[in-house]
């Protein structure tokens, strides 16, 4: 909030909307104005608008000057400047242009705005690279544990990986419009590029509203577990999946459809027409404003239920704080903040613009992280299970070494794999324990217990009798942890 508050003292108010409206007018005049002269024949650079100037066709090793374009809030200053790029030997323009004569003389605004936009994008980029990472290691945690296989988790694995499409997209959308960008100041094909970065544009659309739809899931599963009475969980995971993966597509292909037929430029990334753009946003909204309502429902059921049980749990209002907080990034409840301001209502407030954006980008960006670690890597149930298997896998191994270690003198028997050996077990009766022993051997190992008495040596008593009473009371644990309770 630092950097904001700094960028923000700094950074005077704007007109965007006019600014935004001079720049969509001048891009339609360059359009024109290059549509209605012929192609130019033998090698040139293609005449092109490079998002800040109209140039027309270049000879090679030439250097092309144009007007200073006429949407820049200062022109009346620079009206007589000029903008000059190069066009190099091979018909390719330069990667930088001249602008010397165009820049205002007080250009700290712009400046300002310039970096405060980078420092945004760094920022988001730490923070959706993060929630990558610990979303993909939390889904497979969640995958590779086949006792946290529920209906509460299974659906927190689809939402974990709207997490992880949303950061992927976001991020790769980002690569591939600065590469459509180079590709056009480089005035190279750009067909490639800009179909891949229009399918990364529809890839990110597509999974933060599929997002914002897993988030509604989550919060329709707490509602009908604190409110029906009898709840069938599987007949409502069809329709969860529904929600989540199907209700996005509902109002994506219409956008789709009106973005080819009215705005079929560049990227697909700008929002000429704020009109097609609600296509998008009203859907998101909806699950926003729904989750909300949910939200404060949940929240009033836990307050009588704690309340009921205030002589029971002392700290109640550190328990109702406490599962408020927690749901708090589960239901995405942070969107609510700047949820009704538009860009058209701050098209001429800079200041509210700009914080909305640091606070949607800020939570947004950083969201899947938080998920990831307060469902997965703090869950008890999650700790549990790797702690089991964890021991299990230990346990496992210091048999193995000691089954190695008592046979490794046994000249008919070749050290190997526990599981290829302690099959034939010896028929003789002589050397082993009786059953009755070997329960009370098992029974003193599990619980740590000794007895303290004395009694004549049997023949448990001997190394190899030991090394097959660990195999028994690891067999026992082994079946005890795959017998019991799943852990959902």
């Amino acid at each position: 909030m630092l950097l904001l508050s700094c960028s923000i003292q700094v950074c005077p108010a704007v007109p965007l909307d006019k600014l935004q409206e001079s720049w969509k007018l001048y891009t339609e005049e360059c359009d024109r104005n290059n549509s209605r002269d012929p192609p130019s024949s033998g090698l040139v650079c293609n005449r092109t608008f490079d998002d800040y100037a109209c140039w027309p066709d270049g000879l090679p090793n030439t250097t092309i000057s144009v007007r200073c374009p006429w949407y820049l809030p200062w022109f009346d200053e620079v009206q007589n400047g000029m903008v000059y790029k190069e066009c190099d030997a091979n018909g390719q323009w330069a990667n930088t242009k001249n602008t010397s004569e165009c820049d205002s003389n007080d250009p700290s605004p712009f400046v300002c705005l310039q970096h405060y936009y980078s420092y945004i994008r760094i920022m988001y980029t730490v923070g959706y690279s993060l929630s990558f990472v610990a979303l993909v290691l939390a889904l497979g945690i969640l995958i590779f544990f086949r006792k946290l296989h529920c209906m509460r988790n299974n659906i927190h694995m689809n939402l974990f990986a709207s997490f992880i499409l949303r950061a992927l997209s976001i991020l790769i959308k980002d690569a591939l419009v600065d590469a459509n960008l180079a590709a056009k100041d480089l005035s190279r094909d750009q067909d490639q590029t800009m179909i891949g970065c229009r399918i990364a544009v529809l890839m990110m659309q597509y999974s933060i509203m599929a997002n914002s739809y897993w988030l509604l899931v989550e919060g329709i599963y707490l509602h009908n577990l604190l409110v029906i009475s009898v709840f069938t969980e599987r007949n409502y995971f069809k329709i969860y999946l529904c929600i989540g993966w199907g209700t996005p597509l509902i109002f994506l292909v219409p956008w789709v459809m009106v973005k080819y037929l009215y705005e079929n430029k560049e990227c697909w990334s700008q929002n000429i027409n704020m009109n097609f753009w609600w296509i998008i946003r009203s859907p998101i909204l909806l699950a926003v404003v729904i989750n909300f309502l949910i939200f404060i429902h949940i929240i009033k059921i836990l307050v009588s239920k704690l309340r009921a049980h205030q002589m029971r749990y002392s700290d109640y209002k550190f328990r109702l704080a406490k599962s408020t907080l927690t749901l708090i990034p589960l239901l995405g409840i942070h969107q609510m903040f700047f949820i009704f301001v538009t860009d058209e209502t701050t098209s001429s407030t800079i200041t509210l613009r700009l914080t909305k954006l640091f606070v949607d980008l800020f939570f947004s960006s950083f969201q899947g992280l938080l998920v990831a670690i307060l469902y997965c890597f703090v869950n008890k149930e999650v700790q549990s299970e790797i702690l089991k298997k964890w021991k299990r896998w230990k346990l496992g191994r210091n048999i193995e070494e000691e089954y190695r270690h008592t046979y490794s003198n046994t000249p008919n028997t070749k050290t190997g794999s526990l599981l290829h050996h302690i099959g034939p077990l010896p028929e003789t009766t002589a050397t082993l324990c009786s059953p009755e022993e070997r329960h009370m051997l098992v029974s003193d190992c599990h619980n740590g217990v000794n007895t303290g008495h004395q009694k004549t040596p049997s023949p448990c008593t001997d190394s190899k009798t030991r090394f097959w009473t660990r195999v028994v009371h690891w067999e026992w644990v082994v079946s005890v942890n795959v017998n019991e309770t799943g852990a959902c």
